[in-house]
């Protein structure tokens, strides 16, 4: 599949598509079943041209199977959901059946995971907002066996139906995708970058905006976490901006004489190459 933003923001990264589908590609990159992984490390790969699936059982963590759209995972958190309320926030310790299930995990969790059950990982303030922030997410059921990154070029549309389309951008690509995303609407705040998951930022926060008139596109890898795991091989400045399929054809057709023919554009990006 075409994209001519490669070329005029200067991507050194495939834009990644995001795939429902029931076949998986025999050269396809995924979790073993059970085990535990950040979705935001397989995109880096899709990002470096490799594909990559996830099903209902190899999403590699609660967080991971929500922001993909495979439902509400965290009722499967440790200790239940009330559990994974206090784990964003300030942490199972204080509370009886959480301390118990922290205790009983111990063994099983790495030490940083360990204290993070116990103390929270300060991402929310309370346990109560935490369940706000859950409750307003736009969780879905995707209908289909799995959910596939896979890198733009290789995407044929008439077989593969991408939902979105991610790019993973500099802060200067970031400003021109921006740009871009507005400068053929009558509404000028058609980007936003909401407090999510690294994948719920590319995944249910992006498909949300799928069938509306006009929809936006969304900010995300502003989660510290995940950029723990993937910045190493995305670089350290890496954002992602991800669009609905619908969006990203009218960004598209909105190129030719855009800003990013002007000598603005042209100049920053020079500056970037020197």
């Amino acid at each position: 599949m075409e994209c001519k933003l490669v070329d005029k923001l200067k991507l050194k990264l495939n834009p990644v598509a995001i795939v429902f589908t029931d076949d998986k590609p025999e050269d396809a990159m995924q979790f073993r079943k059970g085990k535990w992984g950040c979705v935001m490390m397989l995109f880096s790969q899709a990002a470096r041209g490799k594909k990559a699936v996830f099903d209902r059982e190899t999403f590699g963590c609660f967080g991971g199977g929500t922001g993909l759209g495979f439902g509400n995972q965290y009722h499967s958190f440790t200790g239940g959901i009330d559990c994974f309320y206090r784990f964003l926030s300030s942490g199972n310790v204080a509370d009886e059946k959480g301390q118990k299930v922290g205790e009983e995990a111990k063994e099983y969790l790495r030490a940083e995971s360990y204290d993070s059950f116990m103390y929270g990982e300060g991402y929310v303030k309370s346990p109560e907002l935490v369940k706000k922030f859950v409750d307003k997410l736009p969780i879905i059921d995707v209908p289909a066996k799995y959910v596939m990154f896979k890198p733009l070029k290789d995407v044929d549309e008439k077989k593969d139906e991408p939902k979105v389309i991610v790019f993973t951008v500099n802060p200067d690509q970031l400003s021109a995708l921006t740009v871009l995303a507005n400068y053929d609407r009558e509404s000028f705040d058609n980007v936003y970058a909401p407090f999510a998951a690294g994948c719920q930022s590319i995944g249910i926060m992006a498909y949300n905006e799928i069938d509306k008139e006009n929809p936006r596109a969304v900010i995300g890898l502003v989660d510290i976490s995940a950029r723990n795991y993937s910045t190493r091989q995305l670089g350290k400045d890496a954002l992602t901006f991800a669009v609905p399929n619908k969006m990203f054809h009218e960004m598209e057709s909105n190129i030719e004489g855009s800003f990013l023919e002007k000598h603005e554009w042209q100049k920053l990006i020079k500056m970037n190459m020197e």
